[in-house]
């Protein structure tokens, strides 16, 4: 992307109205909106999962190779789940007796 010049910059920005910019990204930050949280589809899936599998979140973290913290944030909703995390998380879903067999819980 080629770099703007200080006129063409200017140009761009006489129109706008950063108070009232500001106001709306802050209104959409309020709501839940905008970039103010990272939500995964599944929020509450991994704590089903965690559960079903009756570990707590330490156990669970370990099984998986993550920190608690991770965890923590991937029932919360604030991160999502790796690809790799995802394939573990399938597993467990859906046959947890294999992750169990094949990670040592």
């Amino acid at each position: 992307m080629p770099k703007l010049s200080e006129q063409k910059i200017a140009e761009r920005d006489a129109g706008r109205d950063l108070q009232e910019e500001i106001k709306q990204a802050s209104a959409e930050l309020k709501q839940g909106g905008g970039i103010g949280r990272i939500t995964s589809p599944s929020t509450g899936s991994t704590t089903r999962i965690r559960l079903n599998m009756n570990l707590s979140q330490s156990a669970f973290a370990d099984l998986l190779g993550v920190s608690k913290r991770t965890v923590q944030q991937w029932e919360q909703g604030r991160r999502k789940p790796s690809g790799a995390a995802r394939s573990l998380l399938k597993i467990a879903k859906n046959r947890p007796d294999v992750l169990r067999k094949e990670l040592g819980v």
